[in-house]
């Protein structure tokens, strides 16, 4: 009996390699994707001795081929993070709309499933709290996070147009906030900035006045809710994440306490467009998925210190040039 085959996009990317890792588990055929400009091989090089596992590399911007029949496609190519999209900004629009698109056009000419990430960054600083699905959001387009946010907004809206007049089947994911092994450290978000403060020696940076809220879903849970959105009938956007909500001068001072160090934590003005607050309603994932998270913060936390401690010294005092978010 054949492998079923799934094209994961993003595929060296943070959430793109766990969820390459996932579908081998689960006995699939992967055929991994990535042009490398934020994703890493380092995250999928235990795959490639794999027969089930290849890599392509290439740019999802431009036509897709993949020889052969797909059963699924995940698409997860994107910069996700503030350093990453405010340093390539038409690079982002580009793998939104135009990746989108073609991610699409192949799921309909092979007949495939396509689950596409969205983010709860569609809510942008949002006047509805906790942010269900039926909220609109609250964007502003032409600000500097407009680049990432509007390209979402604008690839659900495709991905529901393939749907409704192509008769594609689509799932599409709003992730929130997510934290575990093989983020990068400088990649600007709170956890990975604030663990690699810490590990450097250096007080902890805080935007505003650090009420402004999160909540942080570990990765192992959000793969799981993505697993189970693909696998489901549904076909409106799913919130996934953990609705434990905390302030980021909170979530600092747990960083320094689990760290142990003694740094203090300092205060800068907040970035434009900076969400006040950002909370999962999952009563929807609940409801159709029978998911919700299992991993505690504080476990989770442990984890993701353990993993940035075992990284090579130079990875350490890699920084971004300045800090301009976090998301």
């Amino acid at each position: 009996m054949s492998r079923k085959r799934v094209l994961i996009t993003g595929a060296a990317g943070f959430l793109g390699s766990h969820l390459c890792d996932r579908f081998v588990k689960e006995g699939f055929h992967v055929i991994g994707m990535d042009n490398l400009i934020t994703g890493d091989l380092r995250n999928i090089e235990h795959l490639f001795k794999l027969e089930q596992f290849e890599f392509y590399h290439h740019d999802v911007s431009k036509f897709i081929h993949v020889p052969g029949e797909l059963d699924y496609i995940l698409h997860f190519a994107s910069p996700a993070s503030p350093i990453d999209y405010l340093k390539i900004p038409i690079q982002t629009l580009k793998v939104g709309s135009l990746g989108t698109h073609n991610c699409l056009g192949l799921a309909k000419e092979k007949k495939a499933r396509i689950l596409v990430a969205s983010t709860s960054e569609v809510y942008g600083d949002p006047l509805v709290h906790p942010q269900t699905e039926e909220y609109w959001g609250n964007v502003n387009p032409v600000g500097p996070r407009g680049v990432y946010d509007e390209a979402k907004r604008f690839q659900e809206a495709i991905t529901m147009a393939y749907h409704t007049f192509h008769g594609v089947e689509t799932r599409i994911v709003r992730i929130f906030n997510t934290y575990g092994p093989r983020m990068r450290l400088n990649d600007g978000r709170a956890l990975p900035a604030f663990i690699g403060q810490a590990l450097r020696g250096e007080d902890l940076t805080v935007f505003g006045d650090g009420s402004q809220t999160r909540s942080f879903c570990f990765v192992d849970d959000l793969i799981e809710g993505i697993y189970r959105l693909l696998m489901s009938d549904y076909v409106q956007p799913v919130n996934i994440g953990n609705p434990n909500e905390i302030t980021l001068k909170e979530f600092a001072e747990e960083v320094i306490a689990l760290t142990g160090t003694n740094q203090k934590i300092v205060y800068k003005p907040l970035p434009v467009d900076d969400p006040k607050q950002r909370k999962p309603d999952i009563s929807r994932a609940k409801q159709i998925l029978g998911w919700e998270p299992k991993v505690s913060r504080a476990a989770g936390l442990k984890i993701t210190y353990d993993y940035f401690k075992s990284l090579p010294k130079e990875e350490l005092v890699k920084q971004p040039k300045e800090f301009i978010s976090r998301k």
